[in-house]
């Protein structure tokens, strides 16, 4: 008798972080993560009272944030910019497999012609 090796996840509302949990997890302030979740950055859910409740996949997204301000020093409004492009390349990328699409094989450029030249006595390419 074999068992499947899947690893099952329910999610719960409990799964949800709380603004100071989140902030905590993801390494910043408080008001910074406010601050991204007013520019569009993040998602978060509003309770009644206003309190901030984030879904575990922001913690990538911040991630994301943090790797494109960083590695390319991109203000908030390019990084905006950068996540919505890249959502839509996966999602036209999706759709293609979808659709059993296959993108084009790859141009490769013809190798380099390389000359020789003796200076010195020595050949250099």
């Amino acid at each position: 008798m074999g068992f499947a090796l899947v690893q099952v996840r329910v999610r719960r509302a409990d799964d949800r972080l709380d603004l100071d949990a989140f902030a905590r997890q993801a390494g910043l302030h408080p008001d910074l993560v406010r601050r991204l979740v007013a520019l569009g950055l993040l998602d978060a859910d509003a309770d009644p009272s206003g309190a901030l409740h984030f879904g575990p996949g922001e913690l990538t997204r911040v991630a994301r944030i943090e790797r494109l301000r960083a590695g390319f020093g991109l203000n908030y409004a390019g990084i905006g910019v950068v996540i919505d492009l890249l959502d839509r390349i996966a999602e036209l990328e999706a759709a293609d497999q979808h659709a059993g699409l296959r993108p084009p094989p790859r141009q490769t450029s013809a190798p380099r012609a390389y000359t020789v030249r003796r200076i010195g006595g020595r050949s250099w390419t």
